[in-house]
């Protein structure tokens, strides 16, 4: 009797070893059957399983055009691995906020990856949380295209903005962490703040409609003025960004034209602001056509306070950001 326990015994810790034996031999496996990609021309490195494909072209973004980058690992029974890589919006804080940079690059990157992805597919995006890695601005969304569902973690650089995509169409958390894990970024080192005039303080707008509004995101840091700017027959001094510096800034009638066409996003409108504060000159920088105009006619409505250089009122030239969001119908 106490023979057959042996043998039982023997036998049930054979069949365990072998089970952890081969678990091992899979995990091992797993792991060969990756490798670490860092293109050259790029910022990242990432963790990837052999054999990706590269694609490159260049795709149009309203007046710009985009330069497209896509490293992807694809099977048809098995998850999406892949890396997005996008530039042509450059980083001009005097324009725009990062984070509104960072809007325009999803947009494009949402229509542009779920027709790689699935013909005649519409990505869903949904956002999950701000991100940085390095110090670099992103997000993280949760991303589904047709019958695959993950996550895609977008961030900027001063150069190029980057996403990194799992898709699968059933749940595995292991592998997807392993992969989103290993993106790699280089640090980023912020660049001196630019140099404004200081001026009296501004209330900035609340309450604003969805349809059409007035940003109020970006306010650099104030500073000493450039007096070398400020003599008599010289160019109005520079305010930046001006949304949190005004003490009226009316928010725009979205355009019918606008609506149909589902015209969306950011305009920037140049403006300048004479000694009492109205303005006297806009024109747009930025933005999509069909919502220029009405950006550009509530900018000549704005209104601010003076601004005061060593007592006396001078000439501001600054712009101003307006937000349009989805129309509602």
């Amino acid at each position: 009797m106490q023979s057959l326990s042996s043998k039982v015994f023997a036998i049930a810790v054979s069949l365990i070893l072998g089970l952890l034996t081969l678990a091992s031999a899979q995990s091992t496996a797993s792991t060969s059957d990756w490798e670490t990609l860092r293109p050259e021309g790029e910022e990242f490195s990432v963790l990837m399983p052999k054999g990706s494909t590269f694609e490159s072209g260049k795709e149009p973004y309203h007046k710009m055009e985009l330069n497209t980058r896509m490293y992807i690992s694809s099977r048809p029974a098995g998850p999406v691995f892949a890396i997005v890589s996008l530039s042509g919006i450059k980083a001009n804080p005097a324009l725009y906020t990062e984070m509104q940079r960072v809007n325009s690059y999803v947009d494009a990157f949402k229509n542009l990856f779920a027709a790689r992805i699935r013909k005649d597919a519409v990505a869903k995006l949904t956002l999950v949380g701000e991100k940085t890695l390095q110090g670099n601005s992103g997000r993280e969304y949760r991303l589904t295209i047709a019958e695959l569902t993950g996550t895609a973690q977008v961030y900027a650089t001063r150069k190029r903005f980057y996403s990194i995509v799992y898709l699968n169409a059933k749940k595995d958390d292991a592998i997807q962490e392993q992969f989103l894990s290993s993106f790699v970024l280089p640090e980023k080192i912020d660049e001196p703040s630019v140099r404004v005039a200081s001026e009296t303080p501004a209330t900035a707008p609340v309450n604003a409609p969805p349809s059409g509004t007035a940003s109020a995101d970006a306010d650099p840091k104030q500073d000493e003025p450039n007096r070398s700017t400020t003599e008599p027959g010289r160019a109005p001094i520079s305010g930046g960004v001006l949304n949190g510096k005004a003490i009226s800034l009316p928010v725009p009638e979205y355009p019918a034209i606008a609506k149909q066409a589902k015209a969306s996003g950011t305009v920037a409108v140049q403006v300048t602001i004479d000694e009492n504060g109205s303005v006297i000159s806009a024109h747009a920088v930025s933005g999509h056509p069909l919502l220029q105009a009405a950006a550009v006619a509530a900018a000549r409505q704005a209104k601010f306070s003076p601004t005061l250089l060593m007592g006396e009122p001078v000439k501001v030239t600054g712009v101003i950001v307006y937000n349009f969001g989805e129309p509602l119908n």
